[in-house]
């Protein structure tokens, strides 16, 4: 998922994909503990991706906190 997709998302979108992201990376850790991944690149692309959506959640929070004052 690129930059441009979580732009074009909803506040809701956003956390719904946050929670879902945090669910998944949660399971990979799981497999990864217990030698099952298949994927080992893929616990780096949800981490990534995490920071993405935070990074844009974040800034969103920031432009409506200015906008307020």
């Amino acid at each position: 998922m690129n930059y441009e997709d979580i732009q074009r998302q909803s506040d809701d979108q956003l956390k719904k994909q946050l929670l879902d992201l945090k669910k998944e990376q949660m399971n990979l850790r799981f497999q990864k503990a217990t030698g099952q991944m298949e994927k080992p690149n893929r616990l780096r692309e949800v981490k990534t991706i995490v920071a993405r959506v935070q990074t844009e959640i974040t800034s969103r929070r920031n432009a409506a906190q200015k906008g307020a004052k």
